[in-house]
């Protein structure tokens, strides 16, 4: 056998290797190493009767029936060792699809060096290794992880290599349309890798919307969780401070006798108004008739009270509304802790600081009320809008401005930011 036809051979054995191996690789053929050795035992096989289909047959017979010499005995191959009929198929299409960078190179290679003789099958051999190594170690893991996402999602992949090897052969292998120039046939590929650029555009644009969302809810339910432990925290302090007082309870009332045999009436009355103010002090301020509300004020109220920011709250709200105590939770929290974020380095400062709240529900006849919500605080330096909505530089802040334009988007209201004479102002009804 002369020397050109041995490198022909070689060739066409290195690049079913080629494939073989990465199609493998991809479906997690060769995880096992009982795997690994039916899978070579095939490829010996396969190799075998490609050898044979070479002795009998001239180059370009070979060529036509390739699919059925190697992809499909593979195809069969791969399913046994797999059991997945749908990622061994799409597996083989991708690592047909990879075959093209080496046919490239090689192409590349045989331009450059056109007196060469031979020299596209002996580029093609030079790049099987490298090319082989490189696909191995970085891309073969990735395509892994796609075997168990859902089908719609392997289809989706497979789309481009499935394209990919129908236009080669029906364009290259079985008719010549490629080499004769046909406008449709050559600028078909391109369409395709245009088209498939604007799914991935649309198909990226909507899953970060969706992780966009999924932050949001994150940090709502954060913020909620947040807000909950300040009142239980609280709570238990009412708790505990009224077990006190009941623990007390014979003490205070031994003291008072005593005042009251001693004629002390002056004492036991100051005494009386003094336990009454700390056991009002621990108490759940009352603010409207909805629980959830009171809840949510009296603890920013308290915390307000310890960096030295008066709360003014006035305001009317039913037990009852058309909005959920989680919402509220994320309107008033967000909007209290950006109004508290803003004056504490006025309070620092030593500046007399005031965050007032005005709420208001209006029922309307046989559909669900509406709320509007007002807080104005103090700030310092200029704040930064954009679309009308304030936005902060500093990470993990302007996220409770976008919670706020969610929840109040979600119930069909509105909702302003604006400044005014140095004061902050919110504006909200949904």
């Amino acid at each position: 056998m002369r020397a050109p036809t041995l490198i022909s051979v070689l060739n066409d054995a290195a690049v079913s290797i080629f494939g073989g191996l990465l199609s493998a690789s991809f479906c997690g053929a060769l995880a096992v190493r009982r795997s690994r050795g039916i899978f070579w035992l095939g490829m010996a096989l396969m190799l075998f009767s490609q050898g044979a289909v070479y002795l009998i047959w001239d180059a370009e017979f070979r060529r036509q029936v390739y699919p059925l010499v190697v992809h499909l005995p593979l195809l069969m191959l791969l399913r046994v060792l797999t059991g997945k009929w749908l990622w061994s198929a799409v597996s083989i299409l991708s690592a047909y699809l990879f075959c093209q960078m080496r046919r490239w190179l090689a192409l590349f290679v045989a331009a450059a060096l056109p007196e060469m003789e031979m020299i596209q099958q002996l580029a093609e051999l030079a790049f099987t290794v490298p090319l082989l190594l490189i696909f191995l170690r970085f891309a073969a893991p990735a395509v892994r992880q796609l075997m168990e996402y859902p089908v719609k999602t392997q289809c989706q992949f497979g789309l481009i290599p499935a394209l990919y090897y129908a236009f080669d052969y029906l364009t290259r292998i079985y008719t010549d349309l490629l080499s004769r120039g046909s406008p449709v046939v050559v600028e078909f590929m391109p369409t395709v890798c245009c088209g498939a650029y604007l799914v991935f555009l649309l198909h990226n644009s909507a899953q970060e919307h969706k992780r966009s969302l999924l932050r949001q809810t994150r940090d709502n339910l954060n913020l909620q969780v947040a807000q909950a432990a300040r009142e239980i925290s609280a709570l238990r302090e009412s708790q505990a401070l009224a077990a006190w007082h009941r623990h007390d309870l014979r003490h205070h009332l031994q003291y008072l006798l005593s005042c009251i045999e001693n004629e002390q009436t002056e004492r036991a009355k100051n005494y009386i108004s003094r336990i009454c103010a700390e056991i009002e002090s621990q108490r759940i301020q009352r603010y409207c008739e909805n629980e959830a509300v009171n809840l949510i004020l009296s603890s920013f109220a308290k915390r307000a009270e310890r960096i030295g920011v008066d709360l003014d709250i006035r305001g009317t709200l039913p037990d009852v509304i058309s909005v959920s105590d989680n919402d509220l939770c994320v309107l008033l929290s967000n909007a209290l802790e950006n109004a508290l974020h803003a004056c504490l380095p006025l309070a620092e400062a030593g500046t007399a600081c005031t965050i007032s709240v005005e709420f208001l529900y209006h029922e309307l006849l046989g559909q669900n009320g509406r709320l509007f919500l007002q807080i104005i605080n103090p700030c310092q330096g200029e704040v930064l809008f954009e679309k009308g909505i304030p936005v902060s530089s500093q990470p993990g802040h302007g996220l409770g401005t976008q919670s706020i334009c969610t929840v109040v988007e979600r119930y069909g209201g509105g909702c302003s930011f604006f400044t005014q004479n140095g004061q902050f102002i919110l504006r909200l009804f949904l």
